[in-house]
């Protein structure tokens, strides 16, 4: 009995000094493998190690490719986007000459007739003009040689002066002045030499859509009744011929012209009202942008530097504002109050104040303001 006894402490003490040998081994392992892994995270963030990176750094970082493949397929893309554009454009006239012409001619008064043929010839040139420079026009690049150029950064990218309100375009693969983004409906960059094209082109453009949209809503109307009758008078005369009854005589189906018509006015209609939501937005959006001075660009860039001052209880100026009327002025080439006809509301290629690579204060400023910080 007593033999048993000793021989079951014996076993139950090796038990007992088995496990905990496996406990401290377990423990050593666990400690090793964080030592381990705290050495490597100190070695990766050594090798690493960026006062400026922070989480925008590290996303931009993580989305390089994605960016990659959006400039070359916009940089492939833009010639088929200008013809859809161009390919747009030219169908909405075609069914206004084709369709709609002939029938304010028949039905309007002749006053109302020489306001559309008006305000519809001159909104069509407006657009086809700017729209023309737009594509045309290049915006503007800074000289290879740093010859009288003073007070400029050096571009990162293509290793060439970089002046004030300069960016490099990463489609382009090239600095643009004062640019405000590359527009793949232009496949161009909007710069310092085509910004007021493109704005000018939206514009116009946003205001022809609305034009549209408002002068064709009562024949969308009927034209939207005809095409339901078409449909229900097409399924009527199905059930008839399926019924195979000869004492019933077949319901009337549309010509082909008739419904082309009318599938052209709902067409024009859709099309219309999309792009005036749409393309009125950016319009608005570019707007606000010209009234405060900025660019696309620029917005965010002074976006974080005022947030940057605001912490030190320090206020944020534009340096290239001059004031909302003011900016509007300089935007758009007006010297003089007849310039606001002849450059504004008709065609006109003046080119704008400055040459894009230095900011004097224009002419038509009325006052003069000193900036607190320049970007």
């Amino acid at each position: 009995m007593r033999s048993r006894q000793r021989m079951f402490a014996a076993v139950m003490r090796l038990l007992l000094k088995c496990l905990r040998l496996g406990r401290r081994r377990r423990f050593k392992l666990v400690r090793q493998v964080e030592q381990l892994w705290h050495y490597g995270h100190l070695c990766l963030r050594s090798l690493l190690y960026n006062s400026f990176s922070n989480g925008d750094v590290v996303l931009d970082s993580l989305f390089e490719p994605v960016y990659w493949l959006v400039d070359h397929v916009t940089r492939w893309f833009g010639v088929v986007f200008v013809a859809l554009v161009i390919g747009l454009t030219s169908s909405i006239v075609a069914i206004v000459y084709i369709c709609l012409l002939p029938l304010i001619l028949q039905t309007y008064t002749p006053a109302w007739i020489c306001w559309h043929l008006a305000y519809g010839h001159w909104n069509l040139i407006m657009i086809v003009f700017h729209y023309y420079m737009a594509i045309t026009t290049s915006p503007g690049h800074p000289p290879q040689a740093k010859n009288d150029l003073t007070g400029v950064s050096i571009c990162r990218k293509c290793i060439a002066p970089k002046p004030a309100r300069t960016h490099h375009c990463s489609i382009c693969n090239r600095c643009v002045l004062k640019m405000d983004h590359h527009c793949p409906w232009l496949n161009n960059c909007v710069g310092h030499y085509n910004h007021r094209y493109f704005f000018s082109f939206c514009l116009f453009m946003t205001m022809g859509c609305i034009y549209c949209s408002i002068s064709g809503w009562e024949m969308f109307r009927d034209a939207y009744a005809a095409i339901e009758r078409m449909k229900l008078l097409e399924k009527e005369r199905l059930q008839v011929a399926a019924n195979q009854t000869y004492y019933q005589t077949p319901p009337p189906t549309f010509s082909f012209r008739q419904r082309a018509f009318h599938k052209s006015v709902v067409y024009l209609w859709v099309l219309c009202s999309s792009v005036a939501l749409a393309l009125g937005a950016l319009t608005l959006w570019h707007a606000a942008l010209i009234t405060r001075g900025e660019t696309s660009i620029e917005r965010h860039i002074n976006r974080k530097e005022r947030q940057r001052l605001q912490k030190k209880g320090k206020v944020f100026r534009n340096p290239y504002s001059y004031g909302s009327w003011d900016n509007w002025k300089v935007f758009l080439g007006v010297d003089v109050p007849r310039h606001w006809l002849t450059r504004v509301l008709l065609p006109s290629p003046h080119l704008p104040h400055g040459t894009g690579l230095s900011w004097d204060l224009p002419p038509c400023v009325t006052e003069q303001r000193a900036p607190l910080l320049a970007i």
